[in-house]
């Protein structure tokens, strides 16, 4: 019995520092390795190199849940790392493939709870149906869009993920409307023509044979403009551009709709260096 006893410690200690180091290895710096997704991807070997661009995503508290950390259904939300880390590196290796832009192929994750979200041109947000920004992380994105800043929300669906978005929303943008975004606009032109867009679904479409969530049926493409008809703020909602580009590697997943997501993003992010 004390052999086993002994064993049985030796098993424990092992499996508690496997955790430690697992977690670790998911939360340094620049992204963290292999994140919280069931669909990985490797930290690229130039991960660190110095480029043009580089792609932030905005790492934000889940409504109700008073904190960045844990899973979901476990001490606190995640939302803010839907699809990550492999949906940002495999889209930005169509970014590397596809345009001529020196962008970094990792990712970095940024808050608002510093100034560190100054030195990226753009953010990418996900699944904005479940954050919650204090009125001091609220006024922080104001005068990083202000100041010349893009950020772009993907992934959320329905009328009551609209709500929660807007509530948090209201206080970057109390004076300014959400605006449906016109087909003649440049950031539908400014490498790709995307006049005919669709439903962009998630994963989840391979099961359930529906390209929407939710209430969520007709597909959203809304933006906040400046006073000199810039837009500040790409608002994706009802579809999942981050899902079409995790899966994009996947044979079950359609390739129509990996391949708008991925011009989709490559559009904005042009638009964001040029406008």
């Amino acid at each position: 019995m004390r052999r086993l006893g002994v064993t049985m410690v030796c098993l424990l200690c092992v499996l508690g520092l496997s955790m430690m180091f697992g977690w670790q290895r998911r939360n340094r710096g620049g992204g963290g390795g292999y994140g919280f997704e069931d669909n990985p991807a490797p930290i690229p070997p130039d991960y660190a190199e110095k480029t043009e661009f580089m792609r932030a995503r905005l790492q934000y508290t889940d409504f109700g849940s008073g904190g960045y950390g844990g899973r979901r259904g476990f001490g606190g939300g995640r939302s803010w790392t839907t699809d990550y880390p492999k949906s940002d590196r495999l889209f930005l290796q169509g970014v590397r493939r596809l345009t001529r832009i020196h962008v970094r192929s990792m990712e970095k994750v940024v808050n608002l709870d510093n100034d560190e979200i100054f030195d990226y041109p753009f953010v990418y947000a996900v699944e904005v149906g479940h954050w919650e920004l204090s009125d001091a992380q609220a006024k922080k994105m104001r005068e990083y869009l202000d100041r010349g800043g893009f950020l772009m929300v993907d992934d959320f669906h329905g009328t009551y993920e609209w709500e929660v978005f807007m509530a948090s929303f209201t206080k970057v943008f109390p004076d300014r409307p959400i605006v449906e975004i016109d087909n003649k606009d440049a950031i539908f032109h400014v490498l790709y023509d995307l006049d005919e867009r669709v439903q962009v679904p998630g994963n989840q479409f391979l099961y359930s044979g529906l390209t929407y969530e939710q209430d969520g049926i007709v597909p959203r493409w809304r933006a906040v403009y400046d006073d000199k008809g810039r837009i500040q703020v790409a608002i994706c909602h009802n579809m999942d551009l981050g899902d079409a580009w995790e899966w994009a590697d996947d044979p079950n997943y359609p390739e129509h709709y990996a391949s708008l997501a991925f011009r989709i993003g490559i559009n904005y992010i042009v638009y964001s260096m040029t406008h």
